[in-house]
């Protein structure tokens, strides 16, 4: 549900999502592969909160070579994680993206 919610929101806020990998309905992990006009990839994963719903956290991946570094770490999660979901963003700007996931809690 929460998969469905964020392609509705980013299409609201005039950006296009793609659903890279369907992991399980109930369970997955999801992980956003955010890209600003197609370029300036970034990864973010949900995190649990104790205190209400997860919040969103940037992973760092080095710079040098970071399309690869992200396809290998997206492949490696992947393997390890059968349930996860990968989801790619790609939004106007980086404030745009912000305003997406702010409208999900």
């Amino acid at each position: 549900m929460l998969v469905s919610a964020l392609i509705r929101q980013t299409e609201a806020h005039g950006a296009f999502a793609a659903v890279l990998r369907k992991g399980d309905r109930t369970s997955g992990s999801i992980l956003l592969l955010r890209r600003e006009k197609g370029l300036n990839p970034a990864l973010f994963e949900r995190f649990p909160s104790l205190d209400g719903p997860g919040e969103w956290s940037e992973i760092t991946i080095e710079s040098i070579e970071k399309e690869e570094k992200i396809s290998t770490y997206l492949e490696r999660r992947a393997t390890r994680d059968p349930d996860i979901w990968i989801l790619e963003l790609d939004v106007p700007s980086a404030e745009r993206f912000t305003d997406i996931l702010a409208s999900m809690n």
